[in-house]
């Protein structure tokens, strides 16, 4: 049974506020075209000044718990901002790292590093086994065992990087309030170079792609979550779970700088939407009022409920560029770690224990009245006693106490949906499906067998001794009604001189006999059986092939060299059909004909059909 044990400072429940950490990125001069210099600078390891972009001449201030410069090695943001946290996930607590900033701030670099300087991330995790072979060697009681998941949020949907799919993996929340992934890859982990084998190539399965202001950009937010269970040897065989979630967010983008068009368009706008849903988040728990938390208006925010206002110790580095190109998106960056760090988390312990109720006792503690049950289930009690041996001594190592541990561990791990539970269930129903279309094919074998033995059996003679009834046949009955003059033969050459002929008469008669001519002239040219719609298009035949083929490849060549502009220069495309389009053409380079305008959502034949018509008469009108 899981309980929240809350953790305890001299009477009263601790609290935890989240910790801000900022660091500035070094001053690139490509990244300043104009020359400007930086628009903002380090005033100690707590203080930083910005330009006041209402007044050049003035500088605004903020302080945090760290300030990292530029000359702040990975090691020293490691040992200052995350290791003092790490701590905690061993006494069944959680914890929370992420890195926050523009895009091109150096968050990925923060958050992994390279090979010569590793980021926070490969040094928390070799940090939490130091701690884990700490406890070990120290053998106070309790067994640890160590696993790790790895996602990403990409477009709104939840991607596994273990098990790369397209699958869109939902999020729950059980009894407890635990938010969770019912599907995600969990794998178990022994050491470091274990967690090495496995998060190098998660790493490359993350969705990344160039822009203007950074050729390697994180086009998804990527999340890590260690999870360490450490569990007690000896009865009640307590179970404590600590989690660390190591965070790194794709950046805000300004798309007039970034240049994104198409797919890049639409990755920025999910990640923009995102990120303002955690502004949000931020403010309403900054909010005297206290009212309704917005985590469940995003994936993220969903995903960090447990780091922003929930039970873990949370750390915060913003990422920020010296750069002026850079000045508004550094200066809402600063604005944002201000309000964060003003956010208190309370903390707990997580905690799974065998409840007494659990455990059977023996049969002379029954029959001494302390269970207080009826006397009429007594005899039940003690006829299920004495079949039953008394259970043995406790025992630390006894194997019904591993058992009793196990059984639980199982049970746990089939209420948190296992994937292994939903492939037998799978494997199941397939197998069931394949029964069942046998069964289908081997009756329908059957049916066939019968009715070739019909035919054979069943000859000219017997068919109509079989068959034969005393009944009319079932005719149609001719119609009563008088056929319309219209439906009576009409020779479609002759409605075509017919049509010429009144055209070229001269407009002298009065307007009565016109009109009786132009009923008449209808009523003749309509043709019957439906066949009125086999004239679409008709309007290409009156125009020259030359001048048409050339209309259709003017058309071509602005659909595949054309800008969003010339696009919406064309008629019937808007703003919107002119960015499918461009979409389009990015994912598939170019239209090899005009007629793969259908394959763009939206434009149907008919759509098309209006479309070609209206620019090609258009065209030849200029």
């Amino acid at each position: 049974m899981a309980q929240r044990v809350a953790v305890t400072d001299g009477g009263a429940k601790k609290t935890s506020r989240v910790r801000v950490a900022v660091r500035l990125r070094p001053y690139m001069d490509k990244q300043d075209e104009k020359g400007e210099g930086a628009c903002v600078r380090g005033l100690g390891p707590q203080k930083l000044e910005i330009i006041n972009w209402r007044n050049a001449t003035e500088t605004l201030h903020y302080e945090f718990d760290v300030f990292h410069g530029e000359q702040t090695t990975q090691q020293e943001v490691f040992l200052s901002s995350v290791k003092p946290i790490l701590s905690h996930i061993l006494n069944g607590q959680n914890a929370s790292v992420f890195a926050y900033g523009p895009t091109g701030a150096g968050k990925t670099h923060t958050m992994l590093g390279s090979q010569e300087q590793p980021g926070v991330i490969p040094r928390a995790v070799r940090e939490v086994f130091q701690l884990v072979r700490t406890k070990e060697r120290d053998d106070d009681g309790w067994d640890y065992t160590t696993g790790m998941s790895y996602l990403e949020i990409y477009n709104e949907k939840v991607l596994d990087l273990l098990s790369p799919s397209a699958l869109d993996l939902p999020i729950r929340e059980d009894k407890d309030r635990n938010i969770l992934i019912p599907g995600l890859t969990y794998t178990p982990l022994s050491s470091f170079t274990d967690f090495d084998k496995h998060f190098i190539p998660a790493s490359l399965n993350r969705t990344t792609a160039s822009t203007k202001l950074n050729q390697r950009s994180s086009r998804s937010h990527a999340i890590l979550l260690i999870k360490v269970v450490r569990t007690q040897r000896a009865p009640p065989h307590r179970q404590q779970t600590g989690k660390l979630h190591l965070v790194d967010l794709a950046g805000s983008e300004d798309n007039r700088r970034t240049g994104n068009q198409g797919i890049r368009l639409k990755e920025s706008g999910a990640i923009n939407l995102s990120l303002f849903t955690l502004s949000k988040v931020v403010d309403s728990l900054n909010a005297a009022g206290g009212g309704r938390v917005p985590y469940r208006d995003s994936k993220l925010t969903r995903l960090l409920q447990d780091s922003l206002g929930g039970s873990a110790h949370s750390v915060m580095i913003t990422n920020i560029a010296p750069e002026f190109q850079y000045y508004f998106d550094t200066f809402t960056a600063l604005n944002f770690a201000a309000k964060s760090k003003q956010i208190v988390n309370k903390t707990f312990v997580k905690e799974t224990v065998v409840m007494p109720s659990q455990v059977k006792r023996p049969r002379e503690d029954q029959e001494a009245g302390g269970s207080g049950e009826p006397q009429k289930k007594r005899p039940k009690d003690r006829k299920l006693t004495e079949q039953e041996p008394p259970p043995p001594p406790s025992n630390p190592h006894s194997p019904s106490d591993s058992s009793v541990l196990d059984r639980l561990i199982a049970l746990e791990k089939m209420m948190m949906g296992s994937p292994v539970r939903e492939r037998l269930n799978m494997l199941k129903t397939m197998a069931q499906s394949r029964k069942e279309i046998q069964d289908l094919k081997e009756k329908q074998k059957e049916f066939e067998s019968k009715a070739m033995l019909i035919n054979k059996l069943a000859e000219p003679s017997n068919s109509e001794s079989l068959f034969k009834n005393h009944l009319p046949p079932l005719l149609r009955k001719p119609s009563t009604a008088a056929k319309p003059k219209k439906q009576q033969a009409v020779v479609p050459p002759l409605q075509v001189s017919q049509l010429q002929t009144l055209q070229q008469i001269p407009l002298v008669k009065k307007p009565v006999c016109e009109k009786r001519t132009r009923k008449k002239l209808s009523n003749q040219t309509e043709e019957p059986d439906g066949k009125e719609n086999e004239k679409a298009g008709g309007w290409e035949s009156h125009l020259d092939t030359v001048l048409l083929e050339q209309s259709r490849q003017t058309i071509l060549q602005v659909l595949n060299t054309g800008s969003l502009k010339d696009l919406k220069g064309l008629q019937q495309i808007g703003d919107k059909k002119a960015k499918l389009i461009l979409g389009w053409r990015e994912i598939h380079s170019g239209f090899s004909q005009v007629e793969d305008l259908t394959k763009i959502e939206g434009i149907t034949d008919k759509r098309f059909s209006s479309f070609m018509k209206a620019n090609i008469l258009s065209s030849m009108g200029k």
